[in-house]
C-alpha cells in the first residue's frame, strides 16, 4: 500500500523559506572605527551571518555584492556604506532580486562604548519586537518583513544555541527607526529587561524594487542629504560671521567719528590770548 503524501501548507512553506535565511554582513573600505565596531556587534548577535572582506566603493556596487552573496550562499545582505568618513548608510537587501532598503545611520553607540549591565549568550536566539507603527503604513510593513527575515535566527542553525535570552526592539520615533537590544532577566518568576547594546538610529532614504537599486518603491520626503545639511550650516555660520564683521565695522566708524568730534578745535579758544 502507498501512503498519500499531503502537500505542505503555506505556513510550512514560509517557515521552511525562513529557515534557509543566511545573512552576509560586511562593508566598504573607509568606515570609521565606531562604524566597524557596530558591524562586528551585529555579526556577533546574528549567528547565521557570514563575513566578507572590505569592498572598494564604486558607483555600481550592485553586481559585485550579489556575486559575493551568491558565492557565500547568502540570500540576505546587510551592507555598511561609508561616505567621506562622516556618513554611514546601511543597506538591507534581498539578493539577487530585491527588494532593498537604504538607511542613513545616526547616533551610533557600539557595545565597546556602552557600560550597560545586560548580557546575552553568544549564539542565542533573539525575540523580535516591533512598534505597532510598523503596521500603519505599507513601506513600514515592507521594512518589518525585511528585518524579520534578516534578524530571525533559523532554528537548529549549527552556530546558534537553543536559548532565547534577549530581545531586539525596533521602534519608530519621529519617522526614524530606533534599534535596542535587551537581555531578558527572570527573578522569582518575574521578568525584566536590561539593555545590552548596541544602539543606533536609522533614517529611511529609499526602498528599491531590486537589489541595491532598481525602480524606487518609496522615497522618504523628509530625508535631507547630510552634505546639503552641512552646506546649510556653513552658510548660516558665514552669514553670522558677515553680520559680526559688519557690526564691528559700524562700531569702529562710530568710535572714529566720536573721537574726531572730541578733538575738533574750539573757534573761541584764542580770543583772549
Amino acid at each position: 500500500t502507498h501512503t498519500k503524501m499531503e502537500a505542505p501548507s503555506a505556513d510550512a512553506k514560509l517557515r521552511t523559506a525562513r529557515d534557509k535565511q543566511r545573512v552576509l554582513v560586511f562593508g566598504t573600505r573607509g568606515i570609521t572605527f565606531r562604524e566597524r565596531s557596530l558591524m562586528n556587534d551585529l555579526r556577533r548577535l546574528l549567528p547565521h551571518s557570514k563575513r566578507e572582506g572590505k569592498l572598494d566603493l564604486s558607483d555600481n556596487f550592485q553586481e559585485p555584492i550579489d556575486e559575493i552573496a551568491q558565492e557565500k550562499c547568502c540570500n540576505n545582505v546587510i551592507f555598511f556604506e561609508g561616505r567621506k568618513k562622516k556618513d554611514l548608510y546601511l543597506w538591507f537587501s534581498k539578493t539577487p532580486h530585491g527588494p532593498s532598503a537604504k538607511f542613513l545611520v545616526r547616533s551610533i553607540h557600539p557595545m565597546s562604548e556602552t557600560n550597560f549591565s545586560g548580557n546575552c549568550l553568544k549564539g542565542s536566539r533573539p525575540i523580535l519586537s516591533f512598534d505597532g507603527s510598523f503596521d500603519d503604513k505599507p513601506h513600514y510593513r515592507m521594512i518589518k518583513e525585511l528585518f524579520e527575515q534578516m534578524f530571525t535566527v533559523p532554528p537548529m542553525h549549527k552556530k546558534s544555541k537553543p536559548f532565547v535570552d534577549h530581545i531586539f526592539l525596533f521602534s519608530i520615533i519621529e519617522d526614524k527607526i530606533w534599534f535596542r537590544n535587551y537581555q531578558i532577566l527572570e527573578t522569582e518568576g518575574e521578568y525584566s529587561l536590561s539593555e545590552v547594546g548596541p544602539r543606533f538610529v536609522m533614517e529611511l532614504v529609499r526602498i528599491f524594487d531590486g537589489s541595491f537599486g532598481g525602480p524606487t518603491i518609496y522615497e522618504n520626503p523628509r530625508y535631507v542629504n547630510p552634505n546639503k545639511m552641512r552646506s546649510m550650516v556653513k552658510q548660516q555660520q558665514a552669514s553670522k560671521s558677515r553680520q559680526r564683521q559688519q557690526g564691528t565695522a559700524i562700531r569702529k566708524n562710530k568710535l572714529a567719528a566720536r573721537q574726531a568730534k572730541s578733538m575738533r578745535k574750539d573757534p573761541l579758544e584764542d580770543v583772549f590770548n
